[in-house]
């Protein structure tokens, strides 16, 4: 069995982008570690989700721990940083924010853990974040650099095939009486001509369901949660990656767990 390392930038992201993949893992018998940069306290909250005295970032750390539980995660790791907040805010500029952290000293931190891990790969964002956030940028830079550090020798992006989504908008566009759909900008995830791995983790899309669902404090009435279970799975039964230094042409359907370049 190998050991499996996921980098992510704040609690939910880990279920949204990878969450059937490692389910899918520790299923197998792997070791599934999650590292997350920061507690996402700068998010959005409703009123009457956080109790008396609780921050927003140590609610959302104990929403993690759930979800992590859920997708059968052995080790997950705070790293602690300041959320960086949504592209253009003021909060960017923060210097204690995860984006304006050296990455250099980051990813000395991530890794030590792949080390430590013997990790046989690392998966980490796609080059603009899948949307140009911030933190999933600054993940992506830390990520790459990291594995470079420790030597990894795999690394994976975490991406959307953003063709297959615009497929699916048009489809649910005819579907929803009157409701008006708009599929997403070119810069939402990645061209299907750049997807190396596609990852079929319909067995396990309940779990990563389930696993999202621990979230509530960011999703609870979100179209994730709202869409219908069937809907759900077309949606979100397959996870697209970016394997680091192969060629676009290749079709993996697997992550290589073989801990050779």
């Amino acid at each position: 069995m190998a050991t499996a390392v996921f980098f992510h930038a704040h609690p939910d992201d880990e279920c949204i982008l990878t969450g059937g993949t490692m389910a899918m893992l520790a299923a197998a018998g792997h070791r599934v570690v999650l590292l997350t940069a920061t507690s996402g306290e700068r998010g959005e909250v409703g009123d009457g989700v956080l109790a008396e005295g609780t921050t927003l970032g140590a609610h959302r750390a104990t929403e993690l721990t759930a979800a992590a539980a859920v997708l059968g995660v052995s080790r997950a790791e705070l790293l602690g940083y300041v959320d960086s907040g949504m592209l253009g805010s003021p909060d960017n500029a923060d210097p204690a924010s995860f984006c304006q952290a050296d990455v250099d000293e980051a990813a000395a931190r991530v890794a030590q853990i792949l080390r430590d891990e013997d990790a046989a790969l690392l998966v980490t964002y796609d080059a603009h974040g899948g949307y140009g956030h911030p933190d999933h940028v600054q993940v992506h830079r830390v990520g790459v650099r990291a594995a470079e550090l420790a030597g990894t020798p795999v690394v994976y992006e975490a991406t959307i095939d953003r063709d297959r989504v615009s497929r699916l908008v048009a489809a649910a566009a005819e579907d929803a009486a009157g409701e008006r759909l708009e599929p997403p900008d070119g810069e939402f995830g990645s061209p299907a001509e750049l997807i190396t791995t596609r990852i079929d983790v319909s067995a396990h899309v309940e779990r990563k369901r389930h696993a999202l669902s621990c979230h509530a404090s960011q999703v609870a009435d979100s179209f994730f949660l709202t869409m219908p279970e069937a809907r759900f799975a077309l949606a979100f039964g397959t996870e697209d990656y970016i394997r680091r230094g192969e060629r676009p042409q290749v079709h993996e359907v697997d992550l290589d767990l073989s801990g050779r370049p």
